[in-house]
């Protein structure tokens, strides 16, 4: 008796200084909101924390933005493009390896060099009539991620003309280095959207799993965004960036084309692919493979990645009656309404 008595007690204990402990990490912290527009588009972080880390959060976009953004005349970006600079920082050493790896991974189809072409395109900084096929022979020269090389902190270009643009990537960057930040702060649990790329990790106020909506594609000819869930995600960890077609396109030729444009062709898709969403350790990776695989199209993205356990796939596809299949591979499914 006297064992089962020690037994008693040492699991008492246990229990005692277990939950000492766990009150004494969740001293003073609480629950925080911070939301607002950045690049253009919404963001809404939601953190435990001990105080409000807007101030930080800000820091954060600001040294992307400064890195990173082609829309920012002044940014590192903007001066390696205008051959300004070849000398780079952290931020685009980031993003330019991890292109890289997805560049080669996906037969070349995601290219951060596709500014040019974008532009023609009209989904850039620049407007106007649609590029004739001379003209998008003529850009295709200097577009190629294998056309530059990185040396340390040096970027070699084999053509001056060739530009960067990691608008398809930057943002999931940006959750990556929120969520760091948080962590560094004493962060267990948060989750980071912006622009509807996602990071998430540990629970949510009620102790649950942070729950993420997944857009269904609608027609938003008339301007109007709508929000219908195709399907939810339960997160406590990892990334999810979800790419379309159906919110930015231009009529070309009685087709409708969207902003993904093919590096290797530099044709705007016209797929019947309307929507990818990518579940990965982190948002960079989801954020460029999403863009990847609207550029691939159905068929080819399924079979990629039908088998791949690292990266969760969703793909949305409209049928020639206009309806719409859903598909995902097991990776993706074993994250559904967890």
């Amino acid at each position: 008796m006297k064992g089962k008595r020690l037994i008693v007690y040492i699991v008492f204990l246990a229990l005692v200084v277990g939950g000492l402990v766990w009150l004494l990490t969740r001293k003073g912290k609480s629950y925080h909101v911070n939301q607002g527009v950045v690049w253009t588009t919404e963001y809404h972080i939601t953190y435990e924390a001990s105080c409000d880390l807007n101030d930080s959060i800000q820091d954060v976009f600001k040294v992307i933005d400064e890195s990173a953004s082609a829309f920012n005349k002044n940014s590192l970006v903007s001066r390696v493009n205008s051959n300004a600079t070849s000398t780079v920082d952290d931020i685009f050493v980031k993003l330019y390896r991890a292109s890289c790896q997805v560049h080669a991974a996906s037969d070349s189809l995601f290219d951060p060099t596709v500014m040019p072409l974008v532009n023609a395109w009209g989904f850039g900084y620049k407007s106007g009539e649609l590029p004739t096929e001379a003209q998008i022979d003529s850009i295709l020269v200097f577009v190629g991620l294998q056309k530059t090389s990185l040396e340390g902190y040096t970027l070699n270009k084999d053509d001056p003309r060739t530009q960067f643009d990691f608008s398809s990537i930057a943002k999931g960057l940006a959750c990556d280095e929120v969520a760091h930040m948080l962590e560094r702060n004493g962060a267990t649990n948060y989750i980071v959207e912006i622009g509807g790329e996602v990071v998430a990790k540990g629970v949510n106020e009620r102790g649950e799993k942070w729950r993420v909506a997944i857009d269904l594609p609608s027609d938003e000819s008339d301007g109007q965004v709508r929000h219908e869930a195709a399907t939810t995600l339960g997160m406590e960890s990892g990334a999810v960036a979800t790419s379309g077609s159906y919110r930015k396109f231009v009529e070309s030729g009685g087709e409708r084309r969207s902003h993904i444009v093919n590096p290797i062709t530099g044709s705007a898709a016209t797929s019947d692919l309307l929507s990818v969403t990518i579940v990965a350790p982190d948002c960079m990776t989801a954020d460029a493979w999403a863009t990847a695989c609207m550029a691939m199209g159905t068929s080819r993205t399924q079979s990629l990645m039908e088998k791949n356990a690292d990266l969760g796939v969703m793909t949305i596809s409209a049928t020639d009656d206009g309806q719409m299949v859903v598909w995902s591979n097991a990776a993706f499914a074993a994250r559904i309404n967890k």
